[in-house]
């Protein structure tokens, strides 16, 4: 799974990506900062089940701590979008290839208005300005690549295929942007091929949905913004957004500073190790930020884009049903993250090829009932993938 982070230049993009991952970036307020895509690893977190269990779990990946998992989610960060980017402008070109296997993205808006389209300094910008050209952009590049595909499905001298051909073979054409058959039944639904800019829209939307962080949520002008955000587009999420504070509250933690899980209140350890300049820092983060808004909205950012746009669940595969391990015997080792109606033996096909096809039955931990291959899994479910030798 792969979130893409997207916004204008100047836009926090970066700082977003570094308080997620903690992987030193090139941040300035220059345009274009980010060239070539960051690559790196965040996490989505979920209540563990190893207290239901009485057990402590061994993550392979991740952490677990104070029963909160940690699961990793693979994030790219691109270089910032301008007006005009789907026609090559600005860094487009390479801006939108970098986003083809993105199955979501978190759009940054600097929800502050201090800075135009373009990343350069103002005052009074409205940032529902930003959200409306990428989009649009982003739609555009889609209605391109589609108008492609549609021309090469209907070349001189050919014959036309049925309707349900002619999807199979432009699912074939768009496979390179993550998008399936089944997105396509669905924009189908609410826009025809024909009006390919129309159609295009709908199957971002559905293929490639976007949340909004509005960052800079700590300064007042982005206090201000926020209610106005939500109500230009109230069927988005809109998150309130600090990425600077989570990247200060996150380097604290590292230096035991303070102890601080994401996405939650923090608490200073020794307020003598902190300088009064280090402890208004923290004092304005916990009054403009945590405690108006509950967190730094980067976790929340990434759990509701994991949770909420793309409908996945967490499900623990194991070795064995009763000891709750792997082969090695790694308590509870594994987290997938699988979309809602997920069936049990596809799960054992996203584990291994091999499993899938050697697939009998699942085998529930909780309830010791065999689980057929078309039974759909629920979230935090624990299951044994038992196979043919």
């Amino acid at each position: 799974m792969i979130i893409g982070l997207v916004g204008k230049p100047a836009s926090g993009k970066s700082s977003f990506f570094k308080a997620a991952t903690l992987i030193d970036v090139k941040i300035t307020g220059i345009p274009f900062t980010t060239i070539k895509p960051n690559i790196g690893i965040g996490y989505v977190v979920i209540d563990c089940c190893e207290g239901e269990f009485g057990v402590k779990c061994s993550p392979k990946h991740g952490m677990c701590k104070n029963g909160k998992r940690y699961v990793p989610v693979k994030l790219v960060d691109v270089a910032g979008l301008v007006p005009g980017a789907h026609e090559g402008r600005g860094l487009g070109n390479q801006f939108l290839d970098d986003l083809r296997q993105a199955s979501a993205l978190i759009h940054t808006v600097d929800a502050s208005g201090l800075t135009d389209e373009e990343g350069k300094a103002v005052a009074h910008h409205d940032p529902a300005a930003d959200v409306a050209f990428l989009e649009k952009e982003i739609d555009l590049w889609f209605a391109s690549v589609i108008q492609r595909a549609i021309h090469k499905i209907g070349k001189p001298g050919g014959v036309s295929p049925g309707q349900s051909e002619m999807i199979q073979i432009l699912a074939e054409q768009l496979s390179g942007l993550e998008v399936s058959k089944k997105h396509i039944d669905e924009a189908l639904r609410v826009s025809s091929i024909a009006d390919v800019e129309k159609f295009a829209t709908a199957l971002r939307k559905i293929s490639k949905p976007i949340l909004i962080a509005a960052n800079k949520i700590d300064l007042l002008e982005a206090q201000r913004n926020f209610d106005q955000l939500k109500q230009k587009f109230a069927g988005t999420l809109v998150v309130p957004t600090s990425a600077e504070s989570e990247i200060a509250l996150k380097k604290a933690a590292e230096k035991n500073l303070l102890d601080y899980l994401p996405g939650h209140d923090f608490t200073i350890t020794d307020k003598s190790k902190l300088s009064s300049a280090q402890l208004g820092i923290l004092e304005k983060i916990q009054h403009d930020v945590i405690g108006k808004y509950g967190s730094t909205g980067v976790q929340t950012c990434l759990n509701k884009a994991v949770f909420e746009l793309l409908n996945c669940i967490a499900v623990y595969p194991v070795s064995d049903h009763n000891k709750l391990t792997d082969k090695d015997g790694q308590v509870l080792p594994d987290v997938f993250l699988v979309p809602r109606g997920t069936t049990v033996k596809e799960l054992a096909f996203k584990i291994h090829t091999s499993l899938g096809e050697k697939f009998i039955a699942g085998m529930d931990a909780r309830t010791k009932r065999k689980l057929s291959a078309d039974y759909e899994l629920k979230n935090g479910d624990v299951v044994e993938i038992m196979h043919a030798k």
